[in-house]
């Protein structure tokens, strides 16, 4: 098989999440397993870093990747889904893995696949363990797909866990409440491993205590170690002063991830790069500071609060769940506009319902959807939008969406694209802004 015939047979063979929902899911380690031990185990040959979390752990993971890059180490990140290209979930320093290896390791498997019909995930987990063991990584950074115990990137052993927040999202996986959902994703603690909490409240930091006890592991609060002070976005970068009374420490950083929203993400990301030059990394506070401005360039990361043009402007993020759209909503309340336009698509399985009460009533409403069968049909987001005073039209695809946005705004409006990472992902405008990039 060639490349694209290895993809098809991926997609074919395998259920896949992204494309079908709940059905891909196999709630357990056991195919993951199974696979690494007939590759030798390779999860074991590498350093690794492992985050979870309802939201941020894209940002997170990105950022630690490109910081631990500008310190010159040798570094893997695995994150999913892709957005274009599928070798997008499986890069070392920025570089996606070879169309070479994607065939070679299917073909050394393709016998395991068919005796034991793994998912798609499980494969593609597998898939990156290889990879960076074959490649002799100094370290990877390894984001979890969805939860954390049970999750097929759960058989690491890392140097250091980071639980960024939790929020309500794959609740009929994870369970309906925060100690519920909280539980799940710190199934990721391992004995005697640190962990880094981002983010908690009042229902969810009791677990994480809980767990981390029975763990014998150092836990840190990130949110109760750092404070930004002030915050402005400037000349294409979010510019940050960070302060913490528990270090004496004051740090200015610059973001190319401009989203506000990665003010949540900073604490943790500082409280790594503390952490992990406790435990042997070392990384300077230049390599810090480079890593924090050059996130996309170093590792190709978009999708989050990125800007494709002005006049009209038009930004797009993959935020898709309660608290991605209140993130959204809180930062469009820092932006001049005249008349604001939301080209929305979503999929079936999350809570649709409580993203349209969030949404504003005096926006013009692009309805649509992605090309997968998950998704959520333009028609029935626009009925369910009716009762909430949500108006616009149907379009079907994000594309001409987006085209009779720009054709209805003047130039001092704002358009936002929004509500499924695979919707973002089948804009054109935004592909060739990755090209060009």
């Amino acid at each position: 098989m060639n490349y694209n015939e290895t993809l098809d047979f991926l997609y074919a063979k395998l259920p896949m999440f992204s494309r079908i929902g709940a059905a891909a899911i196999k709630p357990s380690l056991h195919n993951t397993l199974v696979l690494c031990e007939a590759l030798g185990n390779p999860q074991h040959k590498f350093k690794s870093i492992h985050i979870a979390g309802t939201n941020g752990k894209g940002s997170t993971s990105h950022q630690l990747a490109s910081i631990l890059q500008e310190e010159n180490y040798k570094v893997g990140l695995y994150t999913s889904p892709h957005l274009k290209d599928f070798r997008e979930r499986i890069k070392i320093n920025g570089d996606m893995c070879s169309q070479d290896f994607v065939v070679s390791f299917v073909q050394k498997i393709k016998h395991i696949i068919e005796d034991i019909n793994p998912s798609f995930f499980e494969v593609t987990v597998a898939m990156a363990f290889e990879y960076f063991a074959l490649q002799k990584v100094d370290i990877a950074v390894i984001e979890v797909g969805m939860g954390g115990r049970l999750d097929s990137t759960n058989i690491i052993t890392p140097i250091l866990s980071i639980i960024t927040n939790i929020g309500f999202d794959h609740m009929q996986f994870l369970g309906n409440t925060y100690e519920a959902i909280a539980k799940e994703k710190a199934g990721i603690i391992k004995p005697n491993i640190p962990v880094i909490i981002g983010e908690f409240n009042n229902e969810t930091k009791p677990v994480f205590l809980t767990i981390a006890k029975e763990n014998n592991c150092k836990i840190t609060f990130a949110q109760e170690n750092w404070k930004v002070i002030e915050s402005n976005d400037s000349s294409g970068f979010l510019n940050v002063n960070v302060v913490s009374n528990t270090y004496n420490k004051a740090l200015k950083v610059e973001l190319d991830l401009t989203g506000i929203y990665q003010l949540k993400n900073i604490n943790q990301v500082l409280e790594a790069f503390l952490e992990l030059n406790s435990i042997g990394i070392a990384i300077s506070e230049t390599s810090l500071k480079k890593g924090l401005k050059n996130t996309k360039k170093n590792t190709g990361f978009y999708g989050r609060w990125d800007i494709l043009q002005q006049h009209p402007k038009v930004i797009v993020d993959v935020a898709h769940n309660e608290d991605g759209i209140k993130q959204i909503l809180h930062q469009l309340s820092f932006i001049k506009y005249k008349k604001l336009h939301i080209v929305i698509g979503m999929v079936k399985d999350k809570d649709v319902g409580k993203v349209i009460q969030m949404l504003p009533t005096h926006a013009t409403y692009y309805f649509t959807n992605a090309s997968i069968e998950r998704a959520l049909p333009a028609a029935d987001l626009q009925a369910l939008s009716l009762p909430n005073n949500l108006n616009g039209s149907c379009y079907s695809n994000v594309n001409i969406a987006l085209d009779n946005a720009l054709t209805n705004a003047s130039n001092e409006d704002l358009i936002i694209v929004c509500g499924s990472i695979f919707l973002i992902a089948e804009i054109t405008l935004f592909n060739y802004m990755q090209s060009t990039n």
